[in-house]
């Protein structure tokens, strides 16, 4: 974990910043008075958006798969 100051962060946020595209280090905890108030991190981050879908074509749904959703409803109490 690599920590820096506020002032540190203030005025090195450039070399900050090449730290972490560079992956030397994977996140900066900025620090007031030694205690950590914030992160730094890349924002490359996997976007959420795309896990959508990522297993489609892998499964492959039995035909009977409602078959029994009467019987499972009836003993939720509901009714379909």
């Amino acid at each position: 974990m690599y920590q820096v100051n506020i002032f540190q962060a203030k005025t090195e946020l450039s070399k900050l910043i090449a730290m972490l595209e560079d992956k030397s280090q994977e996140s900066i905890v900025i620090a007031r008075n030694g205690k950590p108030v914030a992160r730094l991190m890349p924002a490359n981050q996997p976007d959420i958006r795309q896990r959508i879908g990522v297993a489609r074509g892998l499964f492959t749904a039995p035909d009977n798969l409602d078959e029994d959703n009467e019987t499972i409803a009836a003993l939720f109490g509901t009714a379909l």
